[in-house]
C-alpha cells in the first residue's frame, strides 16, 4: 500500500506531540516506512499550488520512529529524491539566530516566523546503518531543525506560542497575511492542548 497525503496527520493529533522511538534495526518495515513518508509528501505536494513538500518525519504519518526524510532539491519539484536520516541529532548550533517563515504539512493554514540557528551541526545514520555527519547552513539548517524537533515532539508553532505578530496564513495568491492572534490562535483548540 502507497501512502497518500491522507495519512499524513494533523493537529490536534496528540501523537505529534511525544517523542519518536530510535532506530535499532533497518528492516523492511522501517524501508516500508521511508517510503510511505516519500509517497505521502510527493501527494501532499500535488495538491498544493505554492507549496513544496520539503521534508517530513516519520510521526506525520503516524509512525513513532526517528526516522526524517529531506528534499535533495526543494527548489525543483520535478526533482523528487530524497535524503533519509536515521536517529537524526543536533550535535551544534552556530552562528546567530534568525527568523523566517516556516509552514508544517501537520499545522493546517498556519504558517509562523520562526526563530531558528543559521547554522547547525547533525549526525544520523544513512539506510546501510552508517553514521554520517551534515554541516548545513540557511534553509537546510531550519528545516532539519523543525524534522528532528518533530523527533522529539515539538512543532513550529511552540517556539512562538505567545508571539502576537509571528502567525501568518497563505492566500489564494500564495502571499503570507498576518492571523489576528486573539481571534485565531491564542484559544485555538486545535493548536494548543
Amino acid at each position: 500500500m502507497t501512502a497518500t497525503k491522507k495519512n499524513i496527520i494533523t493537529l490536534p493529533r496528540a501523537e505529534l506531540r511525544q517523542r519518536s522511538r530510535k532506530i535499532t534495526d533497518i528492516n523492511d518495515a522501517v524501508k516500508d516506512i521511508i517510503a510511505d513518508m516519500k509517497a505521502a509528501t510527493l501527494d501532499w505536494e500535488k495538491s498544493r499550488q505554492h507549496e513544496v513538500g520539503v521534508a517530513l518525519a516519520a510521526v506525520q504519518i503516524n509512525q513513532l520512529y526517528k526516522i526524517v526524510i529531506v528534499r535533495n532539491n526543494p527548489d525543483d519539484k520535478k526533482d523528487t529524491g530524497f535524503t533519509v536520516f536515521l536517529n537524526p541529532e543536533i550535535t551544534k548550533y552556530e552562528g546567530p539566530v534568525e527568523r523566517d517563515f516556516e509552514g508544517c504539512l501537520s499545522i493546517t493554514d498556519v504558517y509562523g516566523k520562526v526563530p531558528r540557528y543559521h547554522k547547525i551541526r547533525v549526525k544520523a545514520l544513512d539506510l546501510d546503518g552508517r553514521p554520517f555527519r551534515v554541516t548545513a547552513e540557511g534553509f537546510l539548517a531550519r528545516v532539519l531543525q523543525h524534522e528532528i524537533d518533530h523527533t522529539n515532539g515539538k512543532v513550529f508553532i511552540d517556539h512562538i506560542k505567545g508571539k502576537r505578530q509571528a502567525f501568518f496564513r497563505l492566500t489564494d495568491k500564495g502571499e503570507l497575511e498576518k492571523l489576528d492572534y486573539d481571534k485565531d490562535i491564542k484559544d485555538n483548540s486545535i493548536l494548543w492542548q
